[in-house]
This record gives structure tokens, C-alpha cells and sequence, in this order.
């Protein structure tokens, strides 16, 4: 038997056989599935996952949607869904002509607004850097915003993207996810918009359910030869 710990997801089996289910598990039919993003641990005749969840933890290169809080006369400070501040360098916006005493920080991003931004430096004693000056990066102009937990973002992306696909497919929306559990959905229509929320609430509540693709694809009334 496989004893080892290892890193988990939503959904994935730990085992088979006569465990007894202790935390953040669950037991159908022989199979210990897990319900949170964690380390598994099988200990003599019990299975439970050390959850992982809550709050963001940084990656260098990941993608993260940030919310503008503050700024000082060089950088901006931006929430990331994190026990970390990202750092926003004023010479990322505006460039390397920048001058602190000549540019106002506040004429190209104000407080309350999203961006698109990626983690591009980050060791854990200290805040990250985030930058924008890639391509697809920078503010978001339109859209709503649903948080969900940084745990279930697999989930929701499926595996090679199949989940986000399907969605966006059935409700002609365009959904930004960021690592950190922010998500953002634009859409033409109120229906479709709508619709793409409530299939993105759904994976954040119900990850671990083994059938949940059936489950969102009748809630979006897809029919199987639609896929």
C-alpha cells in the first residue's frame, strides 16, 4: 500500500479499500476521494488531507487579478487575495522615462481598480513583485468579479482547460482566472453572464463531487453531442 504523502486536489482518489475517512475526505463506494487542495496522509487504517487551503500563496509567473488599494510616490500596493501585498513598480506603467516628481501615479490606475498582473519576484520574506507589461496583462475595464477559493482554480480550468472551455462555450462569456481565486466574467448578455457565475460558483462549492461536469452541463442545458 501506498503510504507515501502526497499533493492533492479536489476530486482525486488517495486510495481504495478499508480506510476509515477522517479529515477533509471523503468515502464513495471503496474509493477516499479527496475535497480539498492538501497532503494526503494514510496512517495505519485512516486517510485525511492537511488542507492547503484559504489564502493565496504566491508563484513566480502565475497569473493573479489584483485590486488597486494604495499608492506611494514609486509603486502601488494591490490585494491579491493574499496574507502578501503585491507591489506594482511605477516604472512598470510608465516606463523608464518614469520620474517621481513628474508623474502622478493616480492618472494611470486608481483605487478600487482591477488588474490583470503576474507574480515576477517572490521568496516568501517579502511582498511580491507584480508586473503588467506583458501581453493580455493590465487593467480590467469590464466585468464581474467572483472570488472563489485559490483551492478549486484547477478545478475550475479543468484538465487541459476543458472545464473554462465549456463554459465559455455555453454562455458566449469570456472568463480571466486568476491563480489567486479571482475571477472575471464578461459577457454580451445578462443570461449568459449569469449563467457563467453561477457554473463558476458551482465548481468553488462543489469541487470534490465526482460527477460535476454532468452536473454543470445540465445546469447550462448542454446536451452530450454538444461536447
Amino acid at each position: 500500500m501506498d503510504n507515501k504523502r502526497k499533493y492533492v486536489i479536489p476530486g482525486d482518489v488517495i486510495t481504495t479499500g478499508p480506510f476509515r475517512p477522517e479529515q477533509n475526505v471523503i468515502l464513495e463506494g471503496e474509493k477516499i476521494i479527496s475535497t480539498t487542495i492538501g497532503i494526503s496522509e494514510i496512517y495505519e487504517d485512516t486517510v485525511r488531507v492537511i488542507t492547503l487551503t484559504g489564502k493565496y500563496i504566491p508563484k513566480i509567473d502565475d497569473l493573479v487579478i489584483g485590486k488597486i488599494n494604495s499608492h506611494t510616490s514609486l509603486s502601488w500596493e494591490l490585494d491579491i487575495n493574499s496574507c502578501y501585498v503585491g507591489f506594482l513598480p511605477a516604472q512598470d506603467v510608465f516606463g523608464r522615462d518614469f520620474s517621481a516628481h513628474a508623474d502622478e501615479l493616480a492618472t494611470k490606475l486608481k483605487t478600487g481598480d482591477l488588474v490583470a498582473a503576474r507574480i515576477a519576484n517572490f521568496d516568501r520574506t517579502r511582498d511580491p513583485l507584480v508586473t503588467i507589461s506583458d501581453r493580455d496583462l493590465g487593467t480590467i475595464d469590464s466585468g464581474d468579479l467572483v472570488k472563489i477559493s485559490p483551492s478549486k482554480v484547477p478545478r475550475l480550468i479543468g484538465k487541459r482547460g476543458s472545464m473554462i472551455q465549456m463554459i465559455e462555450m455555453a454562455t458566449n462569456a469570456a472568463v480571466t482566472i486568476g491563480q489567486n481565486g479571482w475571477v472575471v466574467v464578461s459577457c454580451e448578455t445578462p443570461e449568459g453572464l449569469l449563467k457563467a457565475k453561477k457554473a463558476i460558483e458551482m465548481v468553488d462549492q462543489k469541487a470534490h463531487v465526482a460527477n460535476l461536469t454532468d452536473q454543470i452541463k445540465e445546469m447550462l442545458e448542454i446536451k452530450d453531442d454538444e461536447t
